[in-house]
């Protein structure tokens, strides 16, 4: 399959294709919010994004800024060739429980170690998810976890086709 054709991002956009592989971590202080179940569940200004080719980024959270009993362990784990080892979690908001709706690498590989006390979490299954007040669209497909802004144009994996990018 051969590589799609980037989308040019106007001023104050990134393209998805500008981002790396192995991906980039980079710290972010623009303010992150996490509802589920109407109940505010996280926020925080210490977020890292991860970039990778084809990506919309994905926000890690420190665990310390999700509030008391609303993350819980969820059966199932995955492998990331560059970050390692992930766990899931359920997230828990109001009344409202998401399956398996998080993830976070408890050792992750070389590299990637301001991950191991953060988690991400999938935007779709929230009641809302926002980065410096903009609502997030989940990235595309059910497998990734990306968090799409109007900052950041693709096309982005995970639409339909796209699995052998």
């Amino acid at each position: 399959m051969r590589r799609p054709r980037p989308l040019v991002p106007s001023p104050g956009q990134e393209s998805v294709w500008d981002y790396p592989r192995p991906p980039r971590v980079e710290n972010i202080a623009e303010r992150i919010t996490i509802r589920l179940g109407g109940q505010l569940i996280a926020e925080t200004r210490n977020a890292v994004r991860v970039l990778e080719t084809s990506h919309p980024p994905v926000y890690y959270l420190p665990i310390a800024d999700f509030i008391a009993g609303s993350l819980s362990d969820a059966p199932g784990s995955s492998f990331c060739e560059f970050k390692g080892a992930a766990r899931y979690l359920d997230v828990l908001g109001g009344s409202q429980v998401a399956r398996g709706a998080a993830w976070n690498y408890p050792n992750p590989s070389r590299g990637f170690e301001v991950l191991a006390e953060r988690v991400a979490v999938y935007a779709g299954p929230m009641d809302e998810c926002t980065v410096a007040g903009e609502i997030v669209t989940p990235q595309p497909g059910g497998f990734y976890g990306g968090w799409v802004t109007s900052r950041v144009v693709g096309p982005f994996k995970g639409e339909p086709g796209t699995m052998g990018w």
